[in-house]
């Protein structure tokens, strides 16, 4: 039986990887999980997994989950922990030997640093681990002998293929998009998309902030990012291409000419349970795709025209460093800003341009230095946003 820590646990991984550990009771058992401000959901949780350690955002919702399980008369309570230090407890659980990574955002950093540092093999979601700080998570993963494995459909898809060859007999490695909601739209009318058609994703249904980032592709840019650290290849050795039915999740090429692809259903079901059994695999929970639905694979290259984020993607990585981090911190105030109406659908991708040309050119020695390049990229990202707002302000 195998001992699970879970970041984000009552998020949409942290759940769907509670649903696969309550189908294989014999194989797994919950030790420790960290939550946000969720309660309700972290209480439920709590009772029905019964871990030994529990941690939310901040203290008022750390009591509040003590009073609720009281009142479910649970016993033995667990200890109870929050903020970062709590996130970091969970990460480092000595009871635990895998943790999975799904905790949205920079925050979930430094307690998946410090899970890989303390020896835990790592399942991971988090995009912005590997987006923020590849180069040293991966010396730390290492060092400590461990493997991260991805728990992102794509990435998932490229370690399964690559179990047929070795690494040195790979030419590429093929990333899938969907292609999002403006796959064909007409330029001009893509420029102007307003928060609702850029939400309006034709297969899934997301986080606001990811679905976004499917429609301007950085999502591929970023899973570009996290491909080059997981499976140490050359960036130009990564390819992107569109495939609006999302059956074929990614493909490996080798030398020989020969191409994997890895097809499944659009269910995190699966690739969470690869990543929690590996090497072996296990009957899944009724996870199969529907061969009468199945009726044709569609493929097209990737216009960065139409999608200059993934440009923009490819240049942060070439130029290392902060770089990566600033992509991630400028996208997300970018599309917080166009959520609220404050800049353009255009205006995403200019504000991570310009500062991506603003960012300091430095190198990340030490986690901590992640947060502080964080921190100065949102600052200017902000400064274009405001810069954004004034021209709008002066056109009209």
């Amino acid at each position: 039986m195998k001992s699970i820590a879970i970041l984000g646990s009552t998020g949409s991984i942290g759940r769907q990887t509670l649903n696969v550990v309550g189908a294989l009771p014999v194989s797994f058992r919950i030790v420790a999980l960290a939550a946000g401000k969720n309660v309700h959901e972290i209480a439920a949780q709590t009772l029905r997994h019964r871990p030994e350690l529990v941690s939310l955002a901040d203290a008022t919702h750390a009591a509040e989950l003590r009073e609720r399980l009281r009142a479910a008369n649970h016993a033995p309570l667990p200890e109870i922990q929050w903020g970062s230090e709590g996130l970091l407890a969970v990460a480092t659980h000595p009871g635990a030997a895998i943790v999975v990574s799904a905790a949205v955002g920079v925050v979930g950093l430094g307690a998946t640093y410090a899970a890989v540092r303390a020896g835990k093999r790592v399942a991971l979601s988090n995009k912005e681990v590997l987006v923020a700080a590849g180069e040293l998570v991966m010396a730390a993963a290492k060092a400590a002998g461990v493997e991260l494995l991805p728990v992102d459909s794509e990435h998932n898809a490229i370690h399964q293929c690559l179990r047929s060859g070795r690494h040195e007999e790979v030419r590429r490695l093929i990333l899938t998009a969907s292609g999002g909601p403006f796959r064909k739209t007409p330029l001009a009318k893509m420029a102007a998309a307003t928060p609702e058609e850029a939400l309006a994703h034709p297969k899934w249904r997301m986080g606001q902030r990811i679905t976004i980032d499917s429609a301007t592709l950085l999502n591929k840019g970023f899973e570009l990012i996290e491909a080059h650290w997981l499976f140490d290849m050359p960036p130009d050795r990564i390819d992107v291409v569109v495939h609006p039915q999302s059956t074929v999740h990614s493909m490996v090429e080798f030398v020989d000419g020969s191409i994997l692809a890895q097809l499944g259903p659009t269910d995190m079901r699966m690739p969470i349970q690869y990543a929690l059994t590996y090497p072996e695999r296990v009957a899944s929970n009724g996870v199969e795709l529907d061969w009468s639905a199945f009726r044709r694979l569609d493929f097209e290259k990737v216009s960065t025209r139409r999608f200059p984020c993934l440009r923009l993607a490819r240049e942060a990585l070439r130029q290392g460093g902060a770089q990566p981090c600033a992509l991630n911190a400028a996208d997300e105030v970018a599309v917080a800003a166009f959520l609220e109406q404050r800049i353009a659908f255009s205006g995403i991708a200019r504000v991570i341009e310009n500062v991506l040309e603003r960012m300091p050119r430095v190198h990340l020695r030490a986690i901590g230095d992640v947060a502080g390049a964080d921190h100065e990229a949102r600052r200017l990202a902000q400064e274009e946003v405001e810069r954004q707002r004034v021209h709008v302000a002066v056109a009209h």
